[in-house]
């Protein structure tokens, strides 16, 4: 089953750089899926959601099908294989400009034997002067050929009318229902996320290489741990600064920073066998900043030996103080280790991230901290601390109204206590202060 349920599945199959990337833009009325003039940059399948006329849909962005395809080649081509299997509907695309290949010739053959509704799109069309061409594609034997322009629009919504009626009977919206948790699966290229996903899946689910940076889009897959449903998103490795990257690398780095926001926890992955990086005290910042809860996992544990244990150990301490409260598990994507610990880790992130402290003892609380190791004193006056509420969750959020400004040493020491006291294990929480302006009184 996809990624979104009961909805309908449409695949999008074609040889490499025949457009199937922006046309799959187009029927998204957004820019999702990675494009750039190079062939091969789609080399996982990508599951997006879709709507058209009402209809809604998910919509399989595949890599490059190429028959006689070897190495990583291969394993792209099976990939789209595996999509076209699950698909309702499949959309194949063609290079009108380029007539048939022979790889172009072999899909057909394949999708001939299928059985599947198929949709043939002949790309490229960008005016009227190029249609005559389209008639050859009759030949593929998967039906009539629909010119289209995936860059410029151009026959987009009759393409889409036909795909829309090709899908089978379904409720036109989906019925509500509560989702997984989302876990954003985040870290530096090569640090091993695809390989941990496809070790919680049990299948190779996502293309799995020596080769950094081998994900280059987020790859949706519901994974059942110990009874509970979790919706993890492999995501492409952020190489560098957003605004220092580029071509696809760019938009990647993009849509991994949204799955970081669109996540409500993260699992942060870090190479235990190598130095913690600048990249990862970067991603780290990010997810502190977006306010999502965290656990992080040191992956390749089977490949430290006591030596590096103990550099570790001090490494963590001296980069990693911003998230000394994340939970940290030591786990091998390879072996399997620490995989059961993985699902109580993210539930208990998840728990702090949304506990609630009630306004009467957290003030309580409060007075009983400041009364024993008051404010520092400030401009020649102490401030006091009147009375503190929390507004929201997700991450924990508190205000504390002040007679006057407080340390940020001292913020952080209350910040301290409450940790402490209400165990916020595995998420970041907010403080704020709003210290009362002279001549005005602060309320409750």
């Amino acid at each position: 089953m996809t990624a979104t349920g009961e909805l309908p599945v449409v695949a999008v199959i074609g040889r490499p750089n025949v457009g199937k990337s922006t046309l799959v833009n187009r029927v998204l009325g957004r820019r999702e899926a990675v494009v750039e003039d190079v062939p091969g940059v789609t080399r996982d399948r990508v599951a997006y959601e879709a709507e058209w006329a009402g209809r809604t849909f998910t919509v399989v962005d595949t890599g490059g099908w190429q028959p006689d395809a070897k190495g990583m080649a291969a394993r792209i081509a099976a990939a789209a294989e595996v999509a076209m299997d699950a698909a309702d509907v499949v959309l194949m695309v063609v290079d009108a400009t380029v007539g048939i290949t022979e790889i172009d010739a072999a899909v057909g053959r394949v999708l001939q034997r299928s059985g599947r509704p198929v949709i043939l799109a002949a790309n490229k069309v960008d005016s009227a002067n190029a249609e005559p061409e389209v008639a050859a594609l009759w030949s593929l034997g998967v039906g009539e050929p629909m010119p289209v322009s995936a860059l410029h629009g151009r026959g987009s919504g009759d393409l889409l009318d036909a795909l829309v009626a090709a899908l089978p009977e379904a409720p036109a919206v989906p019925e509500p229902s509560v989702g997984p948790r989302r876990v954003a699966l985040i870290g530096r290229p090569n640090v091993g996320k695809s390989s941990l996903l496809n070790q919680l899946v049990g299948a190779e689910r996502s293309l799995v290489d020596a080769a950094a940076g081998t994900t280059r889009d987020p790859v949706d897959s519901l994974v059942e741990i110990d009874g509970t449903t979790w919706r993890f998103v492999d995501t492409a490795g952020l190489r560098r600064r957003v605004h220092e990257a580029t071509g696809a690398e760019y938009y990647s780095s993009l849509r991994t920073s949204s799955a970081i926001d669109a996540a409500e926890v993260v699992l942060l992955l870090l190479d235990a066998a190598e130095p913690i990086s600048d990249q990862d005290l970067r991603v780290a910042d990010k997810i502190v900043e977006a306010g999502r809860a965290l656990v992080v996992a040191m992956n390749k544990w089977d490949l430290v030996d006591e030596g590096r244990r103990e550099r570790l150990d001090r490494e963590i301490e001296r980069e990693l103080g911003r998230i000394s409260w994340a939970a940290r598990l030591n786990i091998s994507a390879r072996t399997g280790r620490g995989m059961k610990r993985l699902a109580p880790a993210l539930e208990a992130a998840l728990e702090s991230w949304q506990r609630r402290i009630p306004t009467g003892e957290l003030n309580a609380y409060l007075a009983a901290i400041v009364a024993a190791t008051p404010p520092p004193v400030r401009g020649g006056k102490q401030p006091k601390v009147l009375f503190a509420t929390q507004p929201s969750v997700a991450p924990p959020k508190f205000v504390l109204f002040t007679s006057g400004p407080l340390e940020a040493s001292y913020r952080r020491f209350l910040e301290r206590k409450l940790r402490e006291r209400y165990d916020f294990a595995g998420t970041p929480i907010e403080l704020s202060v709003k210290a009362r302006e002279k001549g005005k009184r602060v309320g409750r």
